[in-house]
């Protein structure tokens, strides 16, 4: 018989295997739930799994605050970041001939229209502001106005007007200002043009030139150089802007990074250190939430647009649905107890409840509208054709409560025009529901006659239902769009947006008449 002693030696190996495996499974499933909550996880929905490297097309006066954020991205997220340099209108010549690229950011907004007309871009995100300065060595005291760059006595460098932003801004203020000819036949004849502003800057840095043209961003960061401003060049002011390329096979990554570069406590924070005037971006988070108010009426256009908008840009839209009477008192609710989840963004009934907090949002966009109609039941048993008919001893009316959402609101003013409200309310009025989707039962249910409902959600049940038009100029609800004024996302909430005003379809299907203009929209 074997010793226990024996025994428990063979069995030994076999016990320390079996912990072991045990905590390499318990230490792998550790990683892999850990990995969600990690801040630094780059994995998004879309984004085709785990992304290792963006492709971006950058101008080159953003290159070095560009290296910066890139270098910091790379270390939070693990994520290569590969920058192109070159002049903003070669990059987009490259854009359009290579189709491939994740990202694109020029030195002017005007290239990135070119790329949205040309169907190359989707998203945009606004970075800073910068305007075009004459730039010299600070020891030089001989150019002080556009002027000094006619002469011949002065060597000048210009950014080319077909590769660079700059030169392009450059040719057309001093075009407008009468300038131009003379510029361009001394530099022509005795400077010289460069494909891109660092090139521009680094010829007056090692005095090369007398002088040349830049940005007021990049002059900041040449520790040699001084800047002259004239008021020819002022009205000259440029907005960088970065964009989401249609080529990109990872849209949730570039819009991850996107939102990262145009971060004002991320990327916006090292344009400033850099030298230039940021705009005012949006609070960093690795996956944002939004808060969405949203009148009951517009959910079925909503949700379909929500959940794409959610799953590109990898972020959460807590979108709450009711009455817009209910959401206008919970918002003031919030503001009174200083409690959370004021909406980023609202999207009313109608305009009658956007008036009602205006002083919190800013102005809203009339996106759609619907009518509002008498909703009556199949084969219309008691013979309702006209708003008046609604009043007829024995018709059981429902509408909404005028205190807690849009359609009784309006249901109510327009029966007050038809000199209809007061007596219905005596008799007529059996039932006021909190919010529009609620009206529609009561008469399915048969326990109203009639009901005044909005068009587009009689028209999704016209299996139980009938229509019957009202004719008055007041019986129709416009949806406007609107941000608060005090998000930390209005960025991200202008995506939204965008997002809802490419959405007509949807809404057109929904049974809303479309009310967004392009020029609205943009």
């Amino acid at each position: 018989m074997q010793s226990t002693r024996q025994r428990a030696g063979r069995a030994a190996p076999a016990v320390v295997f079996i912990l072991g495996s045990l905590i390499v499974v318990s230490g792998l499933a550790w990683l892999l739930r850990s990995r969600d909550e990690l801040p630094g996880d780059p994995t998004l929905p879309a984004a085709g799994g785990p992304i290792d490297e963006l492709f971006i097309y950058c101008a080159a006066g953003m290159r070095y605050p560009m290296e910066e954020i890139a270098s910091q991205y790379k270390r939070e997220f693990g994520v290569n970041v590969q920058l192109q340099y070159g002049g903003s209108n070669t990059l987009l010549s490259q854009i359009k001939v290579a189709d491939i690229g994740d990202l694109y950011l020029a030195g002017d907004s005007s290239y990135i229209q070119q790329a949205v007309d040309s169907g190359l871009m989707n998203e945009v995100f606004d970075l800073a502001n910068m305007k075009p300065v004459i730039a010299v060595l600070k020891e030089n005291t001989s150019v002080k106005s556009i002027e000094d760059l006619t002469s011949p006595q002065h060597r000048v460098c210009l950014g080319n007007p077909g590769a660079a932003a700059i030169g392009k801004k450059v040719r057309r203020l001093l075009t407008r200002s009468g300038h131009w000819e003379r510029v361009n036949k001394n530099v022509t004849e005795n400077g010289v043009f460069k494909p891109t502003v660092n090139e521009v800057a680094n010829d007056i840095k090692l005095g090369s030139v007398d002088a040349g043209v830049i940005w007021d961003a990049t002059a900041a960061q040449y520790t040699e150089l001084k800047q002259v401003a004239t008021p020819e060049l002022d009205a000259g002011d440029a907005r960088v802007q970065m964009g989401v390329l249609t080529s990109t096979k990872k849209p949730t990554a570039a819009l991850h990074f996107a939102r990262y570069a145009a971060a004002r406590d991320k990327g916006l924070r090292i344009f400033r250190e850099k030298g230039f005037r940021v705009v005012n971006g949006d609070a960093w988070a690795h996956k944002p939430e939004l808060t969405f108010f949203a009148g009951s009426v517009n959910r079925r256009a909503l949700e379909p647009v929500i959940q794409a908008f959610e799953s590109r840009e990898g972020v959460k839209v807590n979108t709450i649905y009711n009455g817009c009477g209910i959401l206008t008192a919970q918002m003031k609710t919030i503001l009174e107890t200083e409690g959370s989840g004021f909406p980023d963004t609202y999207m009313a009934c109608d305009v009658y409840y956007l008036d009602a907090v205006k002083e919190l949002f800013e102005p809203g966009i009339h996106v759609s509208e619907t009518d509002i109609v008498i909703c009556v039941q199949k084969g219309n048993p008691k013979n309702i054709h006209k708003l008046k008919d609604l009043a007829n001893e024995g018709i059981r009316v429902a509408i909404g409560e005028p205190r807690e959402c849009t359609i009784g609101v309006l249901s109510r003013r327009l029966l007050q025009d038809a000199g209809l409200y007061e007596q219905m309310l005596k008799t007529n009025i059996k039932a006021q529901t909190p919010s529009s989707a609620m009206l529609l039962p009561a008469v399915t249910s048969a326990s109203a006659d009639a009901a005044l409902v909005y068009r587009t959600d009689a028209s999704s049940n016209l299996d139980k239902i009938e229509i019957v038009p009202i004719q008055s100029k007041l019986a129709k609800a416009i949806q406007p769009f609107s941000v608060a004024r005090k998000s930390q996302f209005k960025q991200l909430s202008q995506r939204l947006f965008e997002t809802v005003a490419a959405s007509r379809r949807q809404f057109e299907e929904a049974g809303f008449r479309w009310r967004l203009t392009p020029q609205a929209s943009n």
